[in-house]
């Protein structure tokens, strides 16, 4: 500690196609609002730069993982996400990130949280924004993390070791039911779009409401510049997510990060569906991992709007199993998608994907002082 600044052990790292702190939960304030007057001084936020810290100035490099060891049967370490956002004095908790969730087992098994097996570890997270579980399996050969190898995701440079990711029991973690609204498709009307527009509003994992783009006037192909240069159809995104936001058991989505906005449109480079996702005032540059969940479990849902566009056939098949491509900005996104068609309601039975992460720095962030002792 100097006269003027405080410092805090952290570490950057990358984990997927997002950019983070993370922090163990003893290093930070205990109370909530002291904790988030911390990282807002730690990302340098609001400024749209975030010159004056360590944010990138975009939500998808400007986030936070909290991990502590858990004392929960099953499971090894909790994880908190919170979004830091560069252009307000706002850190959200209101939904999780399974990119930053990606480096939060081999920074675990690094802090000493979670102890290296000789070449695989698997590691029990439990997902405290969204109340549920995941386990990501680490190589560490020789009891150390290892961070090399061949596996490649769209939208990280070169390649990396895989972390493979099974998540468990995430459906409805927010909206308290996979199809919130009980329904497959709804019909919503708003300002400009009077005739009404069909959506899908899914929960596995992320709250997605999936719209076809066509519907907005656009092709779906266009870069996430090109859209949020488009105001009229911002504007009509953000109508649709706030009467979707009702329908979900979300209420007033207003100053919420959730619902995601996904814009499909049909495949055009071999995968199943192509995506564009306000996230939500912004669009993603690929897409968010449990956003590409709810996606492609939309994809498997007879009748919804992503499996029109998709056209998946499930064959009446009372479990289905597929690997889903979700393409996007940069390229795609694999999820493998078993669910349980024999009920009255579809079931979600497995969602498991490949991430990788890399630890980027290690040492302390500074914070000037009154952004401490004010806590």
């Amino acid at each position: 500690m100097t006269n003027t600044q405080v410092s805090i052990p952290c570490s950057v790292m990358r984990g997927g196609t997002s950019k983070g702190l993370y922090f163990l939960a003893s290093d930070l304030p205990a109370d909530a609002a002291a904790r988030d007057r911390f990282l807002l001084a730690a990302m340098g936020s609001p400024d749209v730069r975030e010159i004056d810290g360590m944010g990138g100035g975009h939500p998808l490099t400007s986030k936070v993982a909290v991990v502590s060891k858990s004392d929960r049967p099953g499971i090894d370490v909790d994880y908190l996400f919170l979004q830091v956002w560069p252009d307000r004095a706002e850190v959200s908790d209101q939904q999780n990130c399974g990119n930053i969730l990606a480096g939060v087992a081999p920074f675990a098994i690094e802090k000493g949280l979670v102890p290296a097996q000789p070449d695989l570890t698997p590691v029990a997270i439990y997902m405290v924004n969204t109340e549920s579980k995941a386990t990501a399996f680490v190589e560490t050969p020789g009891g150390l993390v290892n961070y090399a190898g061949v596996a490649r995701i769209d939208g990280v440079p070169g390649t990396h070791a895989p972390i493979n990711i099974n998540f468990e029991d995430v459906a409805g973690s927010s909206c308290g039911a996979l199809l919130p609204t009980g329904n497959v498709v709804d019909l919503i009307k708003v300002p400009g779009l009077e005739a009404g527009v069909e959506v899908t509003c899914i929960d596995n994992g992320m709250p997605v409401v999936c719209l076809n783009a066509s519907d907005f006037g656009i092709s779906g192909y266009e870069t996430p510049a090109e859209l949020e240069a488009n105001s009229d159809l911002k504007a009509k995104v953000e109508a649709v997510r706030l009467a979707a936001g009702h329908l979900m058991n979300l209420g007033d989505v207003t100053n919420k990060t959730v619902p995601k906005m996904s814009l499909l449109a049909k495949a055009q480079n071999g995968g199943l569906v192509s995506t564009r996702t306000f996230i939500p005032a912004r669009v993603h540059e690929s897409i968010g991992v449990l956003g590409a969940v709810s996606v492609a479990t939309a994809c498997m849902l007879e009748g919804s709007v992503a499996n029109k566009i998709a056209g998946l056939q499930t064959g009446g098949e009372a479990t289905t199993s597929v690997l889903v491509e979700v393409e996007h900005p940069t390229g795609f996104f694999t999820v493998q998608m078993e669910v349980d068609n024999s009920g009255e309601q579809p079931i979600v039975t497995k969602s498991a994907l490949l991430r990788t992460a890399r630890m980027l720095m290690s040492g302390s962030v500074y914070v000037p002082q009154s952004a401490w002792s004010n806590t």
